[in-house]
């Protein structure tokens, strides 16, 4: 058995079926990442693991033991919120050390996971400092620090990262994967954000009204969206109707509808060869929008509208009404 194991999990608040027979497991020291928009049950699934909401029916497993009944201070799982909830009388060493004195370790063992802790998250020189002293990222650390300390043998983190500026997010996604690999700890993060998901995670669990829509790597599911949902909300996707793209690009792709990702449209100012392998349509810019390095233009190829996403160099800065030519490769197009 995993180290994780939900085992045909429902979840129901009153005539509101929040999770519906979720089957899901975890290996230990992987971080998984229950992604997915407000609502579909993410949330849900990982305060049933902490034991704060009680399951419908299923069970619960951990390290091989059924947890379903069990009170959530004694399932060997760490948790950090949104709202940090940090002590504000506490200093930043009392706020980490205030789950090793519950436990009522000896005073001298706890100053030396204290300071480790404190060492692996970067927060030395700030152990005497209140949490009103310092900034939202390094708050941040204290509570994934505080949650560590204490070597549960679950990992859960609820959208720590959503009250947090744009750059310093992108830091802090990294650190705390840095931790996490380097202590192997086992953690499931939850997330709305598709980017943060693919920074941080060794498997994705894409939610949709209370099922999982798609699981595998960050790659696999990025690159092979499952269902018109995954394309959606995965990546920036053009979903256009399948006859319509056959009939532009003279392809047989089947399904109802087609996903293609914008960067593999290649655009030229020159007619592009057709092969067996690579497909191609002529067309009239009609939108150009500018994402630092990359130009994102909008195509339309005899009414179907593509996006294709450009790095910017030198002869690729395409007009809007310029007549263009794209390629895109024929392996890369999903029917769905």
């Amino acid at each position: 058995m995993s180290y994780i194991h939900f085992e045909q999990i429902n979840k129901k608040f009153g005539s509101n079926h929040v999770l519906k027979d979720i089957d899901l497991e975890v290996e230990k020291g992987q971080l998984v990442t229950l992604l997915g928009p407000s609502g579909c049950g993410k949330s849900t699934l990982l305060r049933c693991l902490a034991g704060l909401e009680q399951v419908t029916s299923g069970r619960v497993y951990v390290d091989g033991e059924d947890i379903t009944d069990v009170i959530p201070r004694r399932r060997g799982i760490g948790m950090v919120f949104q709202q940090y909830s940090l002590f504000p009388n506490m200093n930043v060493t009392d706020n980490v050390a205030y789950g090793l004195k519950l436990k009522k370790l000896p005073r001298a063992q706890i100053a030396d996971k204290v300071e480790h802790m404190l060492e692996i998250v970067g927060l030395s020189e700030k152990k005497g400092q209140y949490p009103a002293q310092l900034s939202g990222g390094q708050q941040q650390r204290v509570a994934l620090a505080r949650a560590m300390v204490t070597e549960p043998k679950v990992l859960l983190l609820d959208e720590p990262l959503s009250a947090i500026d744009a750059l310093l997010r992108k830091n802090l996604q990294i650190e705390i994967r840095r931790i996490q690999q380097q202590l192997g700890i086992t953690t499931v993060f939850v997330t709305h954000d598709q980017d943060e998901a693919m920074v941080m995670s060794d498997v994705i669990h894409l939610f949709h009204d209370g099922r999982i829509e798609q699981s595998g790597t960050p790659e696999q599911i990025y690159t092979h969206p499952a269902t018109k949902f995954a394309a959606t909300f995965i990546g920036n996707y053009n979903l256009p109707d399948a006859a319509d793209f056959n009939r532009v690009f003279g392809a047989d792709i089947a399904g109802e509808s087609v996903a293609i990702r914008p960067e593999i449209v290649m655009l030229s100012k020159q007619p592009l060869g057709r092969t067996e392998t690579r497909l191609t349509a002529k067309g009239k810019i009609v939108q150009h929008i500018s994402h630092g390095s990359l130009i994102r233009f909008g195509v339309d190829f005899d009414g179907l509208l593509l996006n294709a996403d450009v790095v910017y160099e030198s002869g690729m800065d395409f007009a809007e009404g310029e007549t263009v030519y794209a390629a895109v490769k024929k392996e890369l197009v999903i029917g769905l």
